[in-house]
């Protein structure tokens, strides 16, 4: 029965220590996974791209030289030529340089990235598992009482099917036979009526648990603890009422009214409940 109560208890930490272990390993997911991929996407691809931009925009200008270059005159002067052939040295040599930055920041990028790029995978899957180790660690130690609680289970389980077995049987002897298997009750009557009680600014109806014993004509009143759904007091703080000699009976479409000894405490009808402990208490 200890395992059975305290289950979900053990369910509840279990899961608790898995949820922060996974919650932890989601915070350092930021620190070691997004954080380096986002600055590697900044500083080394976008710097890629930056190049890349860069050398189309100087093979543009250098494609539009080349072509105005070979669309000269061959009747310019020489010294035309000559100018022009140095203006072509010249944005070819600008082309190289930029041709070689680019080939460079690209090879860069291929090589950061095996270890700015691979790295960071490397400790985010470390950390899962970790994550995964950890709850590894909680399933042995949740072995001892996954076994005891798997016992337990199984013996209640046992305990349901015998039990039911035996209400059922005594559930059709009663039907059969209802005033053999009657209850012995040691009051007359017994259950639950509203009392109208006085107080400083008016009356007030209060349950109470009420039960009757016709040979001491003695009749029990416990006020009723609505929050804690039962008799809210006592055995040493039940008050008894003694039934008055002359006891009021008024039966009828006006209603049932008891009246006690008690200072101003009155039964009010309200249902047939009361018609009955009126019959029950004057015989």
């Amino acid at each position: 029965t200890k395992p059975l109560c305290s289950s979900l208890q053990e369910f509840a930490t279990v899961l608790r220590n898995l949820e922060d272990e996974r919650m932890r390993m989601i915070e350092n997911a930021s620190e070691v996974l997004i954080t380096p991929l986002e600055k590697f996407r900044k500083e080394q691809i976008g710097a890629a791209k930056d190049a890349k931009k860069k050398y189309d925009k100087e093979t543009e200008k250098y494609c539009g030289v080349l072509e105005k270059h070979l669309n000269l005159s061959s009747k310019k002067k020489e010294s035309q030529l000559q100018e022009a052939d140095s203006q072509v040295d010249l944005v070819r040599q600008h082309f190289y340089e930029v041709s070689l930055e680019y080939v460079f920041k690209v090879q860069e990028v291929q090589e950061r990235k095996m270890f700015e790029f691979v790295e960071p995978l490397l400790a985010f899957l470390q950390g899962l598992f970790t994550f995964y180790h950890h709850g590894y660690e909680l399933a042995k130690d949740f072995s001892d009482f996954k076994t005891e609680l798997t016992i337990s289970i199984q013996n209640t389980r046992n305990r349901f099917e015998g039990t039911r077995s035996e209400v059922e049987s005594l559930m059709k002897k009663m039907k059969e036979n209802p005033h053999e298997h009657k209850n012995i009750s040691p009051y007359t009557m017994e259950g639950y009526l509203y009392v109208q009680e006085k107080r400083h600014f008016g009356t007030s109806w209060v349950k109470h648990y009420c039960t009757y014993q016709r040979e001491s004509k003695r009749i029990t009143m416990v006020p009723f603890d609505q929050k804690s759904g039962g008799k809210g007091v006592s055995a040493n703080r039940q008050q008894n009422y003694v039934l008055r000699v002359s006891v009021e009976e008024h039966c009828g479409a006006a209603g049932c009214m008891l009246s006690w000894c008690s200072k101003g405490t009155i039964f009010s009808k309200v249902t047939q409940m009361q018609v009955k402990w009126v019959r029950f208490i004057l015989g």
